[in-house]
Protein backbone atom coordinates (compact mmCIF):
# COMPACT_ATOMS: atom_id res chain seq x y z
CA UNK A 1 0.00 0.00 0.00
CA UNK A 2 2.34 2.48 -1.25
CA UNK A 3 2.07 6.14 -0.37
CA UNK A 4 -0.53 5.67 2.31
CA UNK A 5 -0.20 6.29 5.68
CA UNK A 6 -2.06 3.79 7.37
CA UNK A 7 -1.73 4.93 10.66
CA UNK A 8 -3.25 8.45 9.90
CA UNK A 9 -6.17 6.45 8.70
CA UNK A 10 -6.25 4.38 11.63
CA UNK A 11 -6.04 7.20 13.68
CA UNK A 12 -8.92 9.63 11.75
CA UNK A 13 -11.02 6.33 11.88
CA UNK A 14 -10.79 6.21 15.64
CA UNK A 15 -11.87 9.88 16.19
CA UNK A 16 -14.84 9.05 13.79
CA UNK A 17 -16.00 6.36 16.01
CA UNK A 18 -15.32 8.15 19.12
CA UNK A 19 -17.80 10.65 17.70
CA UNK A 20 -20.13 7.75 17.00
CA UNK A 21 -19.50 7.07 20.77
CA UNK A 22 -19.93 10.95 22.10
CA UNK A 23 -23.16 10.42 20.87
CA UNK A 24 -24.06 7.16 23.00
CA UNK A 25 -22.09 8.34 26.21
CA UNK A 26 -23.57 11.81 25.99
CA UNK A 27 -27.09 11.09 25.17
CA UNK A 28 -27.46 8.72 28.48
CA UNK A 29 -25.98 11.58 30.18
CA UNK A 30 -29.06 13.79 28.96
CA UNK A 31 -31.99 11.45 29.31
CA UNK A 32 -32.90 12.83 32.87
CA UNK A 33 -32.35 16.41 31.48
CA UNK A 34 -34.64 15.59 28.39
CA UNK A 35 -37.40 14.20 30.81
CA UNK A 36 -37.11 17.71 32.70
CA UNK A 37 -37.16 19.83 30.29
CA UNK A 38 -39.17 18.50 27.87
CA UNK A 39 -41.66 16.70 30.05
CA UNK A 40 -40.78 13.14 28.58
CA UNK A 41 -41.74 9.73 29.62
CA UNK A 42 -39.83 6.89 29.65
CA UNK A 43 -41.60 5.39 26.78
CA UNK A 44 -41.04 9.02 24.59
CA UNK A 45 -37.68 8.82 26.14
CA UNK A 46 -37.51 5.07 24.26
CA UNK A 47 -38.24 6.33 21.02
CA UNK A 48 -35.53 9.51 21.09
CA UNK A 49 -33.08 6.04 21.89
CA UNK A 50 -34.65 4.85 18.97
CA UNK A 51 -34.12 7.24 16.43
CA UNK A 52 -30.84 7.74 17.97
CA UNK A 53 -29.81 4.00 17.07
CA UNK A 54 -32.05 3.51 13.77
CA UNK A 55 -30.46 5.58 11.37
CA UNK A 56 -27.70 3.32 12.14
CA UNK A 57 -28.72 0.58 10.39
CA UNK A 58 -30.46 2.54 7.19
CA UNK A 59 -27.11 3.62 7.04
CA UNK A 60 -25.04 0.61 6.57
CA UNK A 61 -27.75 -1.01 4.38
CA UNK A 62 -26.85 2.42 1.99
CA UNK A 63 -23.38 2.67 2.62
CA UNK A 64 -22.41 -1.15 2.32
CA UNK A 65 -23.47 -2.04 -0.92
CA UNK A 66 -22.22 1.69 -1.69
CA UNK A 67 -18.42 0.70 -0.74
CA UNK A 68 -17.18 -1.29 -3.90
CA UNK A 69 -18.06 1.59 -5.76
CA UNK A 70 -17.48 4.82 -3.53
CA UNK A 71 -15.07 3.64 -1.19
CA UNK A 72 -14.32 4.99 2.24
CA UNK A 73 -13.50 8.32 1.27
CA UNK A 74 -16.86 9.60 -0.14
CA UNK A 75 -18.29 7.58 2.55
CA UNK A 76 -16.70 9.69 4.95
CA UNK A 77 -17.28 13.22 3.51
CA UNK A 78 -21.39 12.06 4.10
CA UNK A 79 -20.90 10.71 7.29
CA UNK A 80 -18.97 14.08 8.92
CA UNK A 81 -21.11 15.69 6.83
CA UNK A 82 -24.78 14.13 8.37
CA UNK A 83 -23.47 14.20 12.05
CA UNK A 84 -22.95 18.35 11.78
CA UNK A 85 -26.28 18.44 10.74
CA UNK A 86 -27.90 16.08 13.19
CA UNK A 87 -25.49 17.90 16.02
CA UNK A 88 -27.20 21.05 15.30
CA UNK A 89 -30.13 20.39 14.54
CA UNK A 90 -30.47 18.44 18.43
CA UNK A 91 -28.73 21.48 19.71
CA UNK A 92 -31.49 23.78 17.91
CA UNK A 93 -34.63 21.64 19.16
CA UNK A 94 -37.36 23.09 21.69
CA UNK A 95 -39.60 19.89 21.64
CA UNK A 96 -40.22 16.20 20.74
CA UNK A 97 -40.48 16.08 17.61
CA UNK A 98 -37.43 18.23 16.60
CA UNK A 99 -35.70 16.33 18.36
CA UNK A 100 -36.40 12.85 17.05
CA UNK A 101 -35.89 13.85 13.68
CA UNK A 102 -32.97 15.51 14.28
CA UNK A 103 -31.34 12.99 16.08
CA UNK A 104 -32.04 10.49 13.13
CA UNK A 105 -28.73 12.52 11.24
CA UNK A 106 -26.33 11.25 13.82
CA UNK A 107 -27.01 8.00 13.73
CA UNK A 108 -27.26 7.84 10.18
CA UNK A 109 -23.80 9.25 10.28
CA UNK A 110 -22.33 6.90 12.93
CA UNK A 111 -23.53 3.93 10.68
CA UNK A 112 -21.83 5.25 7.81
CA UNK A 113 -18.60 5.37 10.23
CA UNK A 114 -19.15 1.74 10.63
CA UNK A 115 -20.08 0.88 7.04
CA UNK A 116 -16.81 3.47 5.62
CA UNK A 117 -13.69 2.15 8.01
CA UNK A 118 -14.40 -1.33 9.39
CA UNK A 119 -13.85 -2.58 5.96
CA UNK A 120 -10.81 0.07 5.21
CA UNK A 121 -9.40 -0.98 8.52
CA UNK A 122 -9.71 -4.87 7.56
CA UNK A 123 -8.50 -4.53 4.14
CA UNK A 124 -5.35 -2.06 5.38
CA UNK A 125 -4.62 -5.07 8.27
CA UNK A 126 -4.95 -8.22 6.44
CA UNK A 127 -3.32 -10.50 8.78
CA UNK A 128 -4.66 -9.51 11.70
CA UNK A 129 -7.63 -8.76 11.08
CA UNK A 130 -8.86 -9.51 14.69
CA UNK A 131 -6.69 -7.86 16.55
CA UNK A 132 -6.88 -4.24 14.51
CA UNK A 133 -11.01 -4.37 14.19
CA UNK A 134 -10.76 -4.40 18.24
CA UNK A 135 -8.54 -2.04 18.58
CA UNK A 136 -10.62 0.46 16.39
CA UNK A 137 -13.53 -0.20 18.43
CA UNK A 138 -11.40 0.49 21.46
CA UNK A 139 -12.98 3.91 21.32
CA UNK A 140 -16.60 3.17 21.15
CA UNK A 141 -16.58 2.35 24.92
CA UNK A 142 -13.93 4.74 25.01
CA UNK A 143 -15.49 7.19 23.95
CA UNK A 144 -18.76 6.76 25.76
CA UNK A 145 -17.04 6.77 28.73
CA UNK A 146 -15.07 9.90 28.48
CA UNK A 147 -18.79 11.36 26.76
CA UNK A 148 -20.36 9.83 30.18
CA UNK A 149 -17.40 11.72 32.17
CA UNK A 150 -17.67 15.06 30.61
CA UNK A 151 -21.89 14.98 31.02
CA UNK A 152 -21.17 14.45 34.77
CA UNK A 153 -18.70 16.99 34.59
CA UNK A 154 -20.91 19.79 32.54
CA UNK A 155 -23.92 18.62 34.80
CA UNK A 156 -22.03 19.57 38.45
CA UNK A 157 -21.06 22.73 36.26
CA UNK A 158 -24.79 23.25 35.89
CA UNK A 159 -25.19 23.32 31.83
CA UNK A 160 -27.84 22.57 29.86
CA UNK A 161 -27.76 19.21 27.73
CA UNK A 162 -27.67 21.35 24.61
CA UNK A 163 -23.49 21.83 25.56
CA UNK A 164 -23.16 18.45 26.34
CA UNK A 165 -24.25 17.60 22.83
CA UNK A 166 -21.87 20.40 21.38
CA UNK A 167 -19.17 18.04 22.58
CA UNK A 168 -19.46 16.27 19.55
CA UNK A 169 -18.00 18.64 17.33
CA UNK A 170 -14.67 18.17 18.17
CA UNK A 171 -14.19 14.41 17.76
CA UNK A 172 -15.78 15.53 14.09
CA UNK A 173 -13.95 18.55 13.64
CA UNK A 174 -10.62 16.41 14.00
CA UNK A 175 -11.60 13.35 11.66
CA UNK A 176 -12.81 15.29 9.13
CA UNK A 177 -8.95 17.33 9.21
CA UNK A 178 -7.16 14.02 9.94
CA UNK A 179 -8.61 12.37 6.38
CA UNK A 180 -8.31 15.21 4.21
CA UNK A 181 -6.27 14.97 1.64
CA UNK A 182 -4.91 11.34 2.71
CA UNK A 183 -4.42 8.72 -0.04
CA UNK A 184 -7.37 5.52 0.47
CA UNK A 185 -6.34 1.99 0.27
CA UNK A 186 -8.07 -0.17 -3.07
CA UNK A 187 -10.61 -2.21 -2.26
CA UNK A 188 -8.73 -5.53 -2.29
CA UNK A 189 -9.69 -8.27 -4.93
CA UNK A 190 -12.20 -10.67 -2.60
CA UNK A 191 -13.31 -7.44 -0.90
CA UNK A 192 -13.99 -6.17 -4.26
CA UNK A 193 -16.26 -8.32 -5.48
CA UNK A 194 -19.11 -6.74 -6.80
CA UNK A 195 -22.18 -6.22 -4.78
CA UNK A 196 -24.33 -9.00 -6.61
CA UNK A 197 -21.47 -11.95 -5.53
CA UNK A 198 -21.33 -10.11 -1.80
CA UNK A 199 -25.49 -10.86 -2.04
CA UNK A 200 -25.32 -14.09 -3.70
CA UNK A 201 -22.60 -15.37 -0.91
CA UNK A 202 -24.95 -13.58 2.21
CA UNK A 203 -27.71 -15.58 0.83
CA UNK A 204 -26.44 -18.84 0.32
CA UNK A 205 -24.57 -18.45 3.74
CA UNK A 206 -27.40 -20.24 6.39
CA UNK A 207 -24.59 -19.02 9.18
CA UNK A 208 -24.22 -15.54 8.39
CA UNK A 209 -28.14 -15.28 9.20
CA UNK A 210 -28.12 -16.67 12.41
CA UNK A 211 -25.06 -14.26 12.76
CA UNK A 212 -27.60 -11.62 12.10
CA UNK A 213 -29.95 -12.93 14.50
CA UNK A 214 -27.30 -12.91 16.98
CA UNK A 215 -26.01 -9.55 16.81
CA UNK A 216 -29.19 -8.29 17.18
CA UNK A 217 -29.36 -9.85 21.01
CA UNK A 218 -25.51 -9.19 21.49
CA UNK A 219 -25.62 -5.38 20.63
CA UNK A 220 -28.76 -5.04 22.82
CA UNK A 221 -26.78 -7.05 25.96
CA UNK A 222 -24.23 -4.23 25.81
CA UNK A 223 -25.34 -1.37 24.56
CA UNK A 224 -29.56 -1.83 25.51
CA UNK A 225 -28.11 -1.68 29.43
CA UNK A 226 -25.90 1.20 28.71
CA UNK A 227 -28.14 3.92 27.21
CA UNK A 228 -30.40 3.27 29.75
CA UNK A 229 -28.32 3.10 32.46
CA UNK A 230 -28.51 6.78 34.06
CA UNK A 231 -32.61 5.66 34.66
CA UNK A 232 -32.24 2.12 35.59
CA UNK A 233 -29.73 2.42 38.55
CA UNK A 234 -30.42 6.23 39.18
CA UNK A 235 -31.36 4.76 43.06
CA UNK A 236 -28.95 2.35 43.49
CA UNK A 237 -26.78 4.32 45.50
CA UNK A 238 -24.01 4.32 42.95
CA UNK A 239 -23.40 7.49 40.29
CA UNK A 240 -24.71 6.11 37.49
CA UNK A 241 -22.40 7.83 34.57
CA UNK A 242 -19.47 6.53 37.19
CA UNK A 243 -20.91 3.39 36.27
CA UNK A 244 -20.83 4.05 32.67
CA UNK A 245 -17.36 5.08 32.76
CA UNK A 246 -16.06 2.27 34.90
CA UNK A 247 -17.96 0.11 32.10
CA UNK A 248 -16.88 1.42 28.96
CA UNK A 249 -13.56 2.37 30.46
CA UNK A 250 -12.81 -1.36 30.76
CA UNK A 251 -13.91 -2.23 27.84
CA UNK A 252 -11.45 -0.07 26.44
CA UNK A 253 -8.46 -1.37 27.89
CA UNK A 254 -9.98 -5.13 27.31
CA UNK A 255 -10.28 -4.61 23.26
CA UNK A 256 -7.19 -2.96 23.31
CA UNK A 257 -4.91 -5.98 24.81
CA UNK A 258 -7.69 -8.53 22.82
CA UNK A 259 -4.97 -10.01 20.44
CA UNK A 260 -3.13 -12.60 23.39
CA UNK A 261 -6.86 -13.96 23.80
CA UNK A 262 -8.29 -14.27 20.47
CA UNK A 263 -5.57 -15.78 19.92
CA UNK A 264 -6.02 -18.50 23.02
CA UNK A 265 -9.32 -19.08 22.44
CA UNK A 266 -9.68 -18.29 18.71
CA UNK A 267 -13.17 -15.45 18.32
CA UNK A 268 -16.14 -17.91 18.83
CA UNK A 269 -14.69 -19.39 22.13
CA UNK A 270 -13.87 -15.30 22.89
CA UNK A 271 -17.98 -14.90 22.15
CA UNK A 272 -18.92 -17.60 24.14
CA UNK A 273 -17.25 -16.72 27.42
CA UNK A 274 -18.79 -12.86 26.97
CA UNK A 275 -22.38 -14.34 27.19
CA UNK A 276 -21.76 -16.34 30.02
CA UNK A 277 -19.94 -13.32 31.61
CA UNK A 278 -22.41 -10.25 31.02
CA UNK A 279 -25.70 -12.74 32.03
CA UNK A 280 -23.88 -12.94 35.27
CA UNK A 281 -22.89 -9.60 35.41
CA UNK A 282 -26.47 -8.32 34.32
CA UNK A 283 -28.06 -10.95 37.16
CA UNK A 284 -26.03 -9.39 39.77
CA UNK A 285 -26.48 -5.85 39.03
CA UNK A 286 -30.55 -6.45 39.19
CA UNK A 287 -29.53 -7.42 43.19
CA UNK A 288 -27.11 -5.06 44.10
CA UNK A 289 -26.73 -1.71 46.08
CA UNK A 290 -24.37 0.74 46.98
CA UNK A 291 -20.70 -0.19 45.99
CA UNK A 292 -21.32 -3.78 45.15
CA UNK A 293 -23.20 -2.36 41.70
CA UNK A 294 -19.47 -1.41 40.91
CA UNK A 295 -18.15 -5.08 41.17
CA UNK A 296 -21.13 -5.83 39.48
CA UNK A 297 -20.45 -3.79 36.63
CA UNK A 298 -17.64 -4.88 36.66
CA UNK A 299 -18.49 -7.99 35.84
CA UNK A 300 -20.45 -7.03 32.90
CA UNK A 301 -17.75 -4.90 31.26
CA UNK A 302 -15.99 -7.70 31.05
CA UNK A 303 -18.74 -9.61 29.73
CA UNK A 304 -19.83 -7.44 26.82
CA UNK A 305 -16.39 -5.70 26.19
CA UNK A 306 -15.57 -8.53 22.78
CA UNK A 307 -18.68 -8.90 21.49
CA UNK A 308 -19.40 -6.10 18.43
CA UNK A 309 -15.74 -6.02 17.53
CA UNK A 310 -15.58 -10.04 17.11
CA UNK A 311 -18.86 -10.24 15.43
CA UNK A 312 -17.67 -8.09 12.93
CA UNK A 313 -14.18 -9.94 12.93
CA UNK A 314 -16.16 -13.49 13.04
CA UNK A 315 -18.01 -12.79 9.47
CA UNK A 316 -14.38 -10.96 7.66
CA UNK A 317 -12.42 -14.11 9.00
CA UNK A 318 -15.27 -16.67 8.60
CA UNK A 319 -17.34 -15.44 6.22
CA UNK A 320 -14.96 -13.12 3.37
CA UNK A 321 -16.85 -13.89 0.19
CA UNK A 322 -19.77 -11.24 1.78
CA UNK A 323 -17.59 -8.70 1.74
CA UNK A 324 -17.50 -5.37 3.02
CA UNK A 325 -21.29 -5.59 2.51
CA UNK A 326 -21.42 -8.46 5.02
CA UNK A 327 -19.73 -6.24 7.79
CA UNK A 328 -21.95 -3.66 7.12
CA UNK A 329 -25.33 -5.77 7.27
CA UNK A 330 -24.64 -7.32 10.23
CA UNK A 331 -23.27 -3.96 11.69
CA UNK A 332 -26.30 -2.57 10.38
CA UNK A 333 -28.48 -5.38 12.01
CA UNK A 334 -27.49 -5.26 15.56
CA UNK A 335 -27.86 -1.61 15.14
CA UNK A 336 -31.63 -2.45 14.32
CA UNK A 337 -32.47 -5.20 16.81
CA UNK A 338 -30.74 -2.47 19.71
CA UNK A 339 -33.10 0.03 18.24
CA UNK A 340 -36.08 -2.14 18.36
CA UNK A 341 -35.55 -2.72 21.59
CA UNK A 342 -35.31 0.77 23.30
CA UNK A 343 -38.68 1.33 23.15
CA UNK A 344 -39.53 -1.94 24.94
CA UNK A 345 -36.99 -1.15 27.49
CA UNK A 346 -38.55 2.05 28.04
CA UNK A 347 -42.06 0.15 28.09
CA UNK A 348 -40.33 -2.41 31.05
CA UNK A 349 -39.23 0.58 33.52
CA UNK A 350 -42.62 2.17 32.88
CA UNK A 351 -44.76 -1.23 33.47
CA UNK A 352 -41.79 -2.41 36.16
CA UNK A 353 -42.83 1.05 37.68
CA UNK A 354 -46.39 0.82 37.77
CA UNK A 355 -46.25 -3.10 39.15
CA UNK A 356 -43.92 -2.14 42.14
CA UNK A 357 -46.08 0.88 42.92
CA UNK A 358 -49.35 -1.22 43.10
CA UNK A 359 -47.17 -3.14 45.55
CA UNK A 360 -47.01 0.16 47.70
CA UNK A 361 -43.80 0.75 46.83
CA UNK A 362 -43.01 4.98 46.82
CA UNK A 363 -40.07 7.50 45.87
CA UNK A 364 -36.66 6.53 45.33
CA UNK A 365 -37.52 2.50 46.82
CA UNK A 366 -39.79 2.54 43.81
CA UNK A 367 -37.70 3.43 41.17
CA UNK A 368 -34.82 0.83 42.59
CA UNK A 369 -37.36 -1.37 41.96
CA UNK A 370 -38.36 -0.61 39.14
CA UNK A 371 -34.71 -0.21 37.67
CA UNK A 372 -33.52 -3.82 39.10
CA UNK A 373 -36.97 -5.93 37.89
CA UNK A 374 -35.88 -4.49 34.26
CA UNK A 375 -32.32 -5.84 34.46
CA UNK A 376 -33.95 -8.96 35.44
CA UNK A 377 -35.76 -8.53 31.78
CA UNK A 378 -32.59 -7.91 30.19
CA UNK A 379 -30.53 -10.52 31.54
CA UNK A 380 -32.40 -13.02 29.83
CA UNK A 381 -31.21 -12.05 26.48
CA UNK A 382 -27.19 -13.15 27.20
CA UNK A 383 -28.68 -16.27 28.52
CA UNK A 384 -29.91 -16.93 24.93
CA UNK A 385 -26.73 -15.99 23.52
CA UNK A 386 -25.12 -18.93 25.72
CA UNK A 387 -26.83 -21.68 23.54
CA UNK A 388 -26.08 -19.72 20.54
CA UNK A 389 -22.69 -19.53 20.85
CA UNK A 390 -22.26 -23.13 22.09
CA UNK A 391 -23.68 -23.83 18.32
CA UNK A 392 -21.21 -21.67 16.41
CA UNK A 393 -18.41 -22.66 18.56
CA UNK A 394 -18.62 -26.36 17.53
CA UNK A 395 -19.93 -25.26 14.22
CA UNK A 396 -16.40 -23.21 13.62
CA UNK A 397 -14.53 -26.20 14.83
CA UNK A 398 -15.61 -27.87 11.33
CA UNK A 399 -14.39 -25.14 9.41
CA UNK A 400 -10.81 -25.06 7.62
CA UNK A 401 -8.61 -22.46 9.48
CA UNK A 402 -8.63 -19.17 8.10
CA UNK A 403 -5.24 -18.20 5.93
CA UNK A 404 -2.46 -15.87 7.26
CA UNK A 405 -3.07 -14.42 10.93
CA UNK A 406 -6.30 -13.09 10.09
CA UNK A 407 -8.22 -14.44 12.88
CA UNK A 408 -5.69 -12.95 15.63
Amino acid sequence: MEGINKSRLFVASCFALLTTAFAFGLRAGIMNDLANDMSMTDSQLGWIQFMGIFGFPIATLVGGPLYNSMGPKKLGYIAFASHILGITLSIMSKSYMPLFWSTFFISFGNGIVEAAYNPMISSMYDENKAAMLNKFHVWFPGGIAIGSILALIFTNLGLGWQMKLAIMYVPAFIYFGLFWGQKFPEIPKVMGQSTSENLKAIFSTPVFWLMLLIMALTATTELGTQSWVERILAKAGAQPLLILALVTGLMAVGRYFAGPIIHKLNITGVLLASAVISAVGIFLMSMATGPMVYVAAILFAIGVCYFWPNMIAFVAVYLPETGALGMSVIGGVGMLGLSIFQPIIGRWIDTNRAAKAAEGLTGDELELAAGQATLQNIALIPTLLILAFVFLYFWQKKQPAPTGAAAH
